[in-house]
């Protein structure tokens, strides 16, 4: 697959009933001992990928992508499978190997596997076309950033066991298994969820796959999130032994932890220690680490903070696993941009803290001690209660779980569910004497009367799917309008053509954000921003973030709104790219033409560092083909800048220019032209500008030769001096 090729989704789509997943199982990242990347050295890295997206600062650094040894989760749920396919390429080429794809709520209370590809509403709808249309993909995806990439969704609900069964089948590699989510989330029949969970965790042993538990979902309904902590590690220590004695291995379970508060509250005071308690109990099993979202809002920036706090605590304890959640998980929308932003966060954070286990050690005294066995204690304490009142069953109907109080207090506001209520009550019978299942990993007895068939009973048909792919049923589509062809359809223009259209959830949905600052209270400021989206004529606006900058000056407001027209690529005309000459070409060139610059930072302006990196000999800039450089310094005023020149009888000027308010870089450019031509030099100097700032375009529209913005290197500079040094003496013959 080439980088600039995009994916094929009907080439994709083509020959499902024929596919096979090349592996089943779960893989974890090649660690890496003093991993060197550039002039760097790594403690806690794994092997680079093949092709990837480095962070942007990565430019500075020779464009190293370190990778961090934990594997990275996204999460991706738009409800259009074919779409997320194409986040899952971008996401690998960030640095995701663990795709995790969230299912359609409803699907819980599904009591069987649904077919064809409907459209979701608050996920994806967890079929077996889709299913595979994605796992090919990734097969794909993952050779070409050269790192296997895990597939993972939700084995729970009431159709646990035929969804495990289909996952095993098409090469899921990893997904969420707690009858206790069942129970206390979605209302299943606690009798019902724990029977199913036992044929399920079996199924998934089978497979090698690894088991994500749901735990952390107390913090998040809880009135209180880290009132809940005992609670939790007593909903893992359920989870984690009843998988055990389903057959799963214990590094095949993983718990999911989530740091139950967030900033402003003291975040590490109380989040740290319940790490530490968490894996001092258990140190056995993998840790899933994810964000806390229960108090995230619409700011994109609160989110990101929380993520970054978040991962110091992962790097302080452990994860074996990083999660990352988009920022936005507060608006509920899940585009394209923020798996990316947070993959970055979790990268760049992780680049930062390598080795910090090497410069710092929690302590084990004092506050940490004490609020790490607090929680141990009442854990302890919250269980033997469980068992003194008859055990997990009844401590659901007397709504143990999810009180707000922490144990042993109680606030009476926990989940309460009945033993013989819920969804699926009265659906689990005893198994008749005679019973005998002729299948692969099924959990409980099966009748040893078939004894040559007791250790494999499937072969008494000659192999059950598990073993004989030609037995699963492929169904492809049912609903002849909700189905991924119909979508395609509709898209038709924009699949491999050269329109486009903006998106930030599905191909050409032509949904923009705008971001803009209102200088009045945030009730007015919303109300005008949908006006303004409306008199710039976008359509459905809506304000999805408001920040209050102060309760009477300012509002900041974002709003996202849509366009009713495309763009064809055919038609845009791209400026040329400038030519960069060889370090020879343009040596061989200063050899025969001796140039000599007066350069400086003019106006008000005192930033130094960009034109230092341009001209200057130790930072490879332009001193070192031979070019003589007078640097002036900064705040440098344009007409000292010309008359130096003219003194010098210098062939270029340089101007760097950083601050931008009011356009005064590209008035002090005009003013530089200007005052050339007035003291009678502007036809034989060139002079060039350059800023983080600094448009090329806008720049030579104020006279000056050429403008250089963000991210420019001096061997460009040095080329476009040699050309037109070339032009000017060329035109003058």
């Amino acid at each position: 697959m080439k980088a600039n090729k995009k994916l094929d989704i009907r080439e994709i789509l083509k020959d499902l009933d024929k596919y096979e997943p090349r592996r089943r199982g779960w893989t974890w990242r090649k660690k890496v001992k003093d991993l060197k990347l550039g002039r760097y050295v790594y403690s806690d890295c794994s092997e680079s990928l093949k092709q990837s997206v480095p962070l942007p600062a990565a430019k500075y650094f020779d464009n190293i992508d370190p990778q961090p040894d934990a594997v990275v989760t996204t999460e991706i749920a738009s409800g259009r499978f074919e779409d997320d396919i194409r986040r899952m390429r971008m996401a690998a080429w960030h640095g995701a190997d663990h795709i995790m794809v969230i299912r359609t709520a409803g699907q819980s209370h599904f009591d069987g596997l649904i077919e064809g590809t409907p459209q979701g509403v608050g996920g994806v709808p967890i079929t077996r076309k889709q299913v595979r249309a994605q796992r090919k993909a990734l097969d794909i995806i993952e050779d070409e950033v050269g790192r296997p990439i895990n597939y993972h969704s939700y084995v729970s609900g009431v159709a646990g066991p035929d969804i495990a069964v289909m996952f095993s089948e098409e090469g899921v590699n990893g997904a969420h298994q707690d009858p206790q989510y069942n129970v206390l989330y979605r209302n299943i029949n606690m009798v019902r969820s724990f029977v199913d969970a036992a044929e399920s965790k079996r199924i998934m042993a089978w497979a090698d796959m690894l088991q994500i538990d749901g735990a952390h979902n107390a913090n998040a309904t809880a009135v209180i999130a880290e009132n809940v902590m005992p609670e939790l590690l007593v909903q893992h220590a359920i989870n984690s032994l009843f998988s055990v004695k389903a057959g799963m291995k214990k590094e095949n379970i993983a718990l999911s932890t989530v740091p139950p508060t967030a900033s402003p509250a003291p975040d590490l005071k109380i989040n740290l220690p319940y790490a530490v308690a968490l894996r001092d109990f258990f140190d056995e099993y993998k840790m899933r680490a994810q964000m806390n979202t229960k108090y995230m809002e619409s700011s994109t920036r609160e989110a990101t903070v929380t993520h970054v706090i978040n991962m110091l605590i992962s790097k302080l304890t452990s994860a074996d696993i990083q999660s990352t959640i988009t920022p936005d998980e507060g608006r509920n929308v899940p585009w394209h941009m923020y798996n990316i932003e947070a993959l970055d966060t979790a990268k760049q954070t992780f680049a930062a803290l390598d080795g910090i286990k090497e410069l710092l050690k929690i302590r084990d005294d004092g506050y940490m001690k004490e609020a790490v066995r607090e929680i141990k204690e009442r854990a302890v304490l919250f269980l033997e209660e469980m068992l003194e009142v008859g055990g997990y069953f009844a401590a659901v109907e007397k709504g143990f779980f999810v009180d707000s109080g922490i144990y042993p207090e109680r606030n009476g506001d926990g989940i309460a569910r009945k033993i013989d209520g819920g969804i699926g009550a009265g659906t689990v019978y005893p198994r008749d004497p005679d019973y005998f299942a002729p299948v692969t990993a099924h959990f409980g007895c099966n009748n040893n009367q078939y004894e040559p068939y007791k250790e494999t009973p499937a072969e008494l048909i000659g192999g059950c799917t598990f073993e004989d792919r030609s037995k699963i049923i492929y169904i492809d589509e049912l609903d002849e309008e909700d189905n991924v062809e119909t979508r395609l359809k509709e898209k038709e223009a924009y699949l491999n053509t050269s329109f486009v259209k903006p998106e930030v959830e599905w191909l050409a949905d032509g949904t923009v954000v705008i971001d803009m600052t209102l200088p009045t209270s945030a009730e007015y400021a919303e109300a005008a921003a949908v006006l303004i989206a409306e008199k710039m004529n976008l359509l459905e606006p809506e304000v999805i973030h408001r920040e209050v900058l102060h309760p009477e000056e300012a509002t900041r407001i974002q709003v996202k709104g849509k366009i009713d027209f495309a763009i064809d690529l055919s038609e845009i005309e791209l400026p040329e790219t400038p030519s960069v000459l060889s370090d020879e070409e343009i040596k061989d060139f200063m050899r025969n033409h001796p140039l000599r610059i007066v350069a400086g930072t003019i106006g008000e302006d005192e930033h130094s560092v960009g034109l230092r990196e341009i001209i200057d000999i130790k930072h490879g800039g332009i001193e070192k083909f031979g070019i003589e450089c007078i640097y002036l310094g900064t705040s440098v005023p344009v007409n000292k800048i010309v008359d130096a020149a003219v003194e010098a009888n210098a062939d270029a000027i340089l101007i760097s220019t950083i601050i931008s308010h009011d356009d005064i870089h590209y008035r002090n450019m005009k003013k530089v032209h200007e005052y050339a031509v007035e003291r009678g030099i502007r036809d034989k100097i060139i002079i060039i500008a350059g800023g983080t700032q600094v448009i090329p375009a806008l720049a030579r529209e104020t006279g000056v030769d050429e403008g250089f913005g963000r991210g420019t290197k001096g061997n460009q500079v040095a080329s476009f001096l040699v050309q037109r040094l070339k032009e000017l003496r060329k035109n003058e013959s």
